[in-house]
């Protein structure tokens, strides 16, 4: 059974697919975060560097996106200039101030500007228009008539143009085809119309992003049930797939609450991840890459012990696999299985991930198990991720999960202090926590018999541990100040 949870009543838009009453998915959509995947900028070459084969484009947004060489677009690339391309530098295609249309296709993360293509895709039902593709290509989930579509496409386009079928496309006829590449090609004369209108870089085309992905997603649903908050998309939701049953919610409660989704939230920003046999998963996210250790925790088993770990590996597979859906985490991704001696143990566990894997629409590619027993995984990064989306660093611990202990902080005080041991200051007044004044109490008159003046402490909470110097000064002001003596 396929639910689809839609909460579009507020500016946070969200919705859910729930499978078998398991969250599979959940897309969070923002005004400050929205993904700038598939929209289509007017843009300006602000740099070329032939080192990286690579250009960097003003796009009018805060950083610079990065467009590579091999994804120039083909008027860039005339046939002159286009011979031994491989060999050649971007520097020889484009240059300082030249003005591109691009599409940008993967978001911008951490310190890097966005991705942009300068082949441009114009979406449509059934096909995708690309101006300057100049090949035809089949969806993969297309078999029997991929022929027969690319002959009909290598017609339809002209030399320049590029067509992919969508795998809609096997129940539209050809005139619907026609129609519609026309109406497409109309969409592509109207943005470059509308970009020669341009003075400086900005955006030409933005995607409506939330509502394609609803409205494709209940496309994909053969059957079960739409529950949502907004009564305009519901009419969308309907006209798309009226044999869907749809569901108008309008009740106090959030629509994500009732249907438990705002736990599964919650649960997918977790560190440690609880396996039903009382195993548990744990991710470790970092810019480079994300580690996940499966650990047997409280299963042992039955029978002996590589059976356990086979189980436990396998529910781990599953899990994970499911947990990289749903947090929408991309690029490498590490696998600390349990330990299996056995290569037949180790392959049915690969087979499993990639079996688990065949249902995610991002294309994941499993490259194998390391010598050392990782499983090695990429899944392609199109946008942030689930915790990149809804969490900020610490500023306490700078995303590291660890400040340094009173221990270290008083270690650090007595140093300052010694610096001063030659002054003419009677006592000192520290600012700290608790934690720091209770590691260097018990040695105190150590530390006053080598200042030569008296220490006092000022109490401060606090969610990490510190100290300031506050004033250094005669012993009567600095123990009033204080309100306590030694």
């Amino acid at each position: 059974m396929e639910k689809l949870i839609v909460n579009a009543a507020s500016r946070e838009k969200r919705f859910a697919v729930v499978r078998n009453n398991t969250v599979e998915e959940i897309i969070f959509d923002r005004p400050e975060q929205r993904s700038l995947v598939g929209n289509i900028y007017y843009g300006t070459v602000t740099k070329v560097l032939p080192g990286m084969n690579a250009a960097f484009i003003d796009i009018g947004v805060d950083k610079n996106a990065y467009l590579h060489r091999d994804m120039l677009p083909s008027y860039v690339l005339s046939p002159e200039r286009s011979i031994d391309k491989e060999k050649k530098s971007v520097s020889s295609f484009v240059h300082q101030g030249e003005k591109l249309f691009v599409q940008v296709d993967k978001d911008a993360t951490g310190p890097k500007g966005a991705r942009v293509t300068g082949i441009i895709e114009i979406l449509g039902d059934n096909l995708i228009y690309m101006p300057q593709g100049r090949y035809v290509a089949v969806s993969k989930k297309i078999v029997d008539e991929k022929d027969n579509l690319r002959s009909f496409g290598m017609k339809l386009k002209s030399k320049e143009e590029g067509l992919i079928f969508r795998t809609s496309s096997t129940s539209a006829t050809q005139e619907e085809m026609e129609n519609e590449l026309s109406t497409l090609r109309s969409r592509y004369a109207e943005l470059l119309e509308k970009a020669a209108a341009f003075k400086k870089p900005g955006i030409v085309y933005q995607k409506d992003t939330f509502t394609e992905l609803v409205l494709e997603s209940v496309t994909k649903m053969s059957s079960g049930e739409v529950f949502i908050d907004d009564l305009s998309l519901k009419q969308q939701i309907q006209s798309r797939n009226p044999k869907l049953k749809i569901t108008y919610y309008n009740g106090k409660e959030n629509i994500f609450t009732v249907h438990r989704i705002e736990h599964e939230i919650a649960k997918a920003l977790k560190r440690i991840v609880w396996l039903d046999n009382g195993a548990y998963l744990i991710f470790d996210e970092t810019e480079a890459l994300t580690i996940i250790d499966v650990n047997t925790g409280k299963f042992s088993g039955k029978n002996d012990y590589q059976d356990t770990v086979v189980k436990t590996n396998s529910l781990a597979a599953i899990e994970i696999a499911r947990q990289l859906k749903l947090r929408d985490i991309g690029g490498i991704v590490l696998i600390d299985f349990i330990d299996m001696k056995n290569e037949k143990d180790k392959r049915y566990i690969q087979e499993t991930v990639e079996k688990e894997f065949q249902k995610d629409k991002t294309r994941t590619k499993i490259i194998g198990f390391t010598a050392l027993g990782i499983l090695q995984l990429t899944r392609k990064k199109t946008k942030v991720s689930l915790s990149e989306a809804l969490q900020v660093k610490c500023h306490v611990c700078d995303g590291t999960g660890k400040i340094l202990s009173a221990d270290t902080i008083a270690f650090r005080l007595e140093r300052e202090l010694l610096e001063h041991r030659s002054s003419d200051a009677e006592a000192v007044l520290i600012e700290t926590t608790l934690e720091v004044k209770q590691s260097i109490e018990p040695h105190l008159e150590m530390v006053q018999e080598w200042l030569q003046f008296r220490v006092y402490f000022s109490i401060k909470p606090s969610d990490h541990h510190y100290y300031v110097i506050k004033q250094f000064g005669n012993l009567d002001e600095i123990a009033q100040k204080a309100g306590e003596s030694y």
